[in-house]
């Protein structure tokens, strides 16, 4: 049976990790995003936790719960520093989406959801035409992007990337 202190740091580990792990997958964003300012305080209040913990549980009789709540608490920080990252870091995407055929109801159904659009003719494997449709868009939208393009085109190639400087143009 497991006693009261044990009880308790089970639960400080877990909750503390999941706020030091969650710092951790904010800061990586945050350094993918070269805002080293921001990362650099995110990461001195990460480890700071991080330490105040690990000297917590290195200075009690380890139990192997310990050990699994640790694990909890990395394993849903990770999960919700994700879901924290995605709600409130601003970022944009670039899509590329290749069909096989010009598809005018894609390109139409696009442009009326607000999105700019740009077209070119291109080549695929043994000259096949195809159309490469692309669009630069918050990454707030990509839900909704993806649905039009299953709705009008299932087999289009579709390619989404992270941009890193975008100037000019127009962004939904």
């Amino acid at each position: 049976m497991l006693d009261l202190a044990t009880i308790l740091l089970c639960i400080q580990v877990f909750f503390a990790r999941i706020l030091d792990v969650s710092l951790g997958t904010i800061r990586v964003i945050l350094i993918g995003k070269e805002k080293s300012k921001t990362a650099f305080f995110v990461a001195f209040i990460e480890i700071l936790i991080w330490f105040i913990v690990a000297r917590s549980v290195l200075s009690s009789d380890v139990d192997v719960i310990v050990g699994v709540f640790y694990s909890l608490g990395y394993a849903t920080g990770t999960y919700i520093g994700i879901k924290i990252t995605n709600r409130f870091i601003k970022g944009t995407l670039s899509i590329q989406i290749i069909t096989s055929k010009k598809n005018d109801m894609l390109i139409d159904q696009l442009r009326l959801g607000g999105y700019a659009v740009s077209v070119s003719d291109i080549r695929g494997i043994n000259a096949e035409e195809k159309y490469l449709l692309f669009i630069e868009i918050n990454k707030q939208k990509l839900e909704q992007v993806q649905k039009i393009i299953r709705k009008y085109d299932k087999s289009a190639f579709v390619v989404v990337d992270e941009t890193k400087f975008v100037q000019n143009g127009y962004i939904k």
